[in-house]
């Protein structure tokens, strides 16, 4: 093959590097086993295609292998996530069919598309600089090749890398224009198609083991700033879905108390105000600070006061929320809802049952005095831990009486089920507890390692109330924030452990990403019509923001247009350093002539402005040009800053 269509060994290192940073951020985003499956693929690939491409049949078979594996982990269930494993997996063995220039060409458009698809899972700052650095990478390789299909020697790495920016430099106003003005629009044109493998997160469900998973996840969740004071440690639980039916195993909502309005409450005099930012979840279910006055726009509150999205939240989402402690809470219970807060279903945990059944006799028809009297248990015999077997047939009577540890979902089903052992009616609520306050950005963040369940039980006169069993065994996992570990080692005149420095450093990269979420995923429809309000524009309407598009486009159209004609000059960085040498001279009314040499101009330069160094640099140009000395980076950086001396002249 002739030199147009063979590829360069050189180039292969080039490539190698741009598939391995296109791949990056999306492997960061898929599922661990998935994303390592898919590195070593890569690099082996890598590796044998180095001199050879690989042998069809071989091809044939990495694709089946991965195409498995992608099924294993994900299923057939089409997704974001599977099509974006799915091209990763293809990105990972296109290096091994690399022959021609053409090949590798189609291997850097291709490998273009995955860091921007990685955007689809993720659109924090990390993803974007990433997509940055393999965008880099690429013009970098496509400038290699360029150089390999005309013959000529490839130029130090520094100076593509500089052609590169400028060329970026050059489109970045195109890209802010239609970031800011291109219109957006409210909602989407199409359903953004869900994920294959469901986050980590709270459902409308809650059986054993089922948490693990979640309680050991500390990325952020939901991001709280009040408007006043925040509320105690004890009033911070974010109420989610309540799960009131139990079938002996798995604690489920109440089908016909979705979408039912919520019973009215007699709240008490302290109220909160706050903005939440939550995560994406790919969810429905929604937290407020226990409980809600009401529901956001976009929302609904059901009848056991769960806050619903109306559509799952693919992308970051921000409510404006209202909250109080509530005095007294459906004082009057409706006879379904009690037979449901009673019920059990028969067979199960006998020994829950016979001790609720005596504590009744003992305190006949005092329901606050059993709840009292189970807390005290609680207090005195268990103890908090993550590492629990999975219960059986009989879980309550398994935790009570025989592992006496467990976590909040042990805690909170087998409370439930000694009250309603007891004809106390009680139901589980999820959501999360706590959450730890960022000094930098006044908020407060809640990981889904904050995940948390407790109960609710019905008492006369006050009606449901929030009893927390985890808490009475291990307040700590309530109340201990950062800021207390904080106060206790200054009051202690103690150091910081390295535990405690490094979630100071995580506080500041949590504020750095909220600032992004604010500054950009915020940027919605709403926001870009108020855009000019600063201006006197109150509101733009569509019309108006694609005119000023169009006119900003237009200018930055022009201005790389005429910076591409500017650029329209020697491929050679050593005649264009010498040619913009001749161009500051000129200015002086001392440029070279059209038939002098190198020497001659300097000379008479020399003669005119004595002292102007120019025919030293004028002999290391013609060396380097014309004596075979090669390229010297230090000549073109001297080129590069020199400068006619300004002072009179001396002769013409």
């Amino acid at each position: 093959m002739n030199r147009s269509t063979t590829l360069p060994t050189t180039a292969r290192g080039w490539l190698l590097l741009t598939t391995a940073l296109a791949l990056l951020p999306l492997l960061l985003q898929l599922p661990r086993v998935l994303a390592a499956i898919f590195a070593t693929s890569a690099l082996a690939v890598g590796a044998l295609a180095w001199r050879r491409v690989l042998p069809a049949p071989l091809r044939l078979l990495l694709v089946v292998a991965l195409l498995a594996v992608i099924y294993w982990q994900m299923g057939a269930t089409p997704g974001r996530d599977s099509g974006c494993a799915l091209l990763a997996a293809m990105l990972a063995l296109k290096p091994g069919e690399l022959r021609t220039l053409r090949d590798a060409r189609s291997l850097l458009g291709f490998a273009l598309f995955a860091p921007f698809a990685a955007f689809l899972l993720d659109q924090g700052p990390g993803s974007l600089l990433l997509a940055v650095a393999a965008v880099v990478a690429a013009l970098l390789a496509l400038q290699r090749l360029a150089d390999a299909d005309t013959g000529t020697a490839p130029l130090p790495a520094p100076h593509q890398l500089r052609t590169v920016g400028r060329l970026m430099l050059v489109a970045l106003p195109l890209a802010l224009s239609a970031f800011w003005l291109v219109p957006r629009l409210p909602t989407p044109l199409w359903g953004i198609p869900q994920r294959a493998v469901a986050l980590p997160g709270l459902s409308d469900t809650m059986q054993p083991g089922q948490w693990l998973d979640l309680m050991t996840d500390d990325s952020p969740a939901l991001r709280v700033q009040f408007s006043g004071a925040a509320p105690a440690p004890q009033q911070r639980y974010w109420r989610g879905p309540v799960l009131t039916r139990f079938d002996g195993r798995r604690w489920s909502r109440l089908d016909y108390q979705r979408g039912a309005p919520p019973p009215p409450i007699s709240t008490g005099a302290a109220q909160w105000d706050y903005q939440v930012e939550y995560e994406a979840s790919e969810r429905r279910e929604l937290v407020a600070l226990d409980l809600p006055l009401a529901a956001p726009d976009q929302t609904r509150l059901d009848a056991d006061y769960t806050l619903i999205s109306n559509r799952p939240l693919t992308a970051l989402t921000r409510l404006q929320l209202r909250s109080a402690a509530p005095a007294r809470f459906q004082p009057e219970l409706p006879a379904l809802l009690r037979r449901q807060a009673l019920q059990l279903p028969a067979g199960y945990n006998p020994r829950t049952l016979a001790l609720a059944r005596q504590w009744r006799h003992d305190a006949g028809d005092d329901d606050a005095a059993i709840v009292e009297r189970a807390l005290q248990w609680i207090r005195r015999d268990f103890s908090y831990t993550l590492s629990t077997p999975l219960p059986g047939r009989h879980g309550a009577d398994e935790f009570l009486f025989e592992w006496k540890a467990g976590f909040c979902e042990h805690f909170s089903s087998a409370f439930v089920v000694l009250m309603r052992s007891a004809g106390i009616p009680a139901r589980v609520v999820t959501g999360y507890a706590g959450g730890t306050r960022n000094p930098y950005g006044d908020y407060w963040l809640v990981r889904k390692m904050d995940a948390h369940a407790w109960a609710e039980v019905w008492l006369p006169e006050r009606g449901w109330t929030r009893v927390d069993p985890t808490a009475a065994v291990a307040p700590e996992r309530i109340r201990d924030t950062l800021e207390d570990r904080l106060a206790q080692a200054r009051a202690g005149g103690g150091t910081l452990d390295l535990g405690t420095r490094w979630l100071q450093v995580a506080q500041v990269g949590d504020w750095l990403r909220r600032n992004w979420n604010g500054m950009v995923l915020s940027f919605d429809a709403r926001r870009q019509q108020q855009l000019l309000r600063a201006f006197g524009v109150e509101r733009l309407q569509p019309a108006q923001l694609v005119g000023l598009f169009a006119t900003f486009a237009l200018l930055a159209i022009g201005m790389m247009a005429w910076l591409l004609a500017r650029g329209e000059r020697e491929r050679d960085p050593l005649l264009r350093a010498w040619r913009r040498l001749d161009r500051r001279y000129a200015r002086l009314g001392l440029g070279r002539l059209p038939h002098e040499t190198a020497g001659r101009w300097a000379a008479r330069v020399e003669a005119a402005r004595p002292g102007s160094s120019l025919p030293a640099l004028s002999r290391r140009f013609t060396d380097a040009r014309y004596a075979g000395a090669g390229l010297d980076s230090a000549l073109l950086s001297d080129l590069h800053r020199h400068r006619p001396q300004r002072g009179a002249r001396t002769g013409a």
